[in-house]
């Protein structure tokens, strides 16, 4: 039959609509990573043992399942214990989960990286723990990380197609549904990998930007 792209421009609006919700689900999700990296790092190296042994069994669970699993475990499961999330909300949570996990880690090794002088002169001026590691040690630490976790974003960008099997409409689904009345897999297919591939480049030059204000302040 050969190759037909003609049909692809009738499915424009649908492919767009889902590129955006693919976008809205990259970014809140990194978000949650980004943040939730932080926290997870702190708890691990600062938190009481009561904290800390939790943690270390969520990480586990985290780490040693597929994030498919997780997103199923999520959506459907939560919902048998009475929790209902909407397959948008559960989709980001998956995500921002999983790759919070893998950014704590990374941030981890650059908190132990700070200088341990700069806790302590923390600690002369006269700010707390807490204070220390919010005004000083974790900014440092972030700054010192970004290029393995504007990695990890990026992995993110293309691990969120998994959700579409729980029922987001995103960029890989809105294709399968334009497939599923037109039969052309390959011409979709393709104008979604072209779709994800300027999507990645947007982020990856934001990063690149991010990268070069952080080494310029310093």
């Amino acid at each position: 039959m050969g190759l037909d792209f003609s049909v692809v421009p009738g499915f424009l609006d649908s492919i767009l609509i889902g590129a955006l919700w693919t976008i809205a689900i990259t970014l809140s999700s990194a978000a949650i990573s980004f943040f939730g990296g932080i926290f997870f790092a702190v708890i691990s190296l600062y938190g009481h043992w009561v904290i800390r042994l939790p943690f270390r069994a969520f990480a586990f669970l985290f780490m040693g399942t597929p994030l498919l699993l997780q997103l199923f475990l999520i959506y459907f499961g939560l919902i048998q214990i009475g929790i209902d999330l909407p397959a948008f909300v559960a989709g980001i949570i998956g995500l921002g989960l999983h790759f919070a996990v893998y950014n704590s880690d990374i941030i981890k090794a650059g908190i132990l990286a700070v200088d341990k002088g700069q806790h302590e002169g923390a600690r002369t001026i006269g700010l707390s723990k807490g204070q220390t590691l919010r005004k000083i040690i974790v900014p440092q630490a972030v700054r010192n990380v970004v290029p393995p976790i504007g990695n990890n974003m990026i992995a993110l960008l293309k691990d969120s197609a998994l959700v579409s099997v729980i029922g987001v409409t995103e960029l890989t689904l809105s294709a399968q549904l334009a497939i599923s009345q037109t039969y052309r897999a390959f011409e979709f297919y393709v104008a979604v990998a072209v779709c994800y591939y300027i999507i990645n480049l947007c982020l990856e030059y934001s990063l690149h930007l991010i990268e070069r204000r952080i080494q310029i302040s310093r």
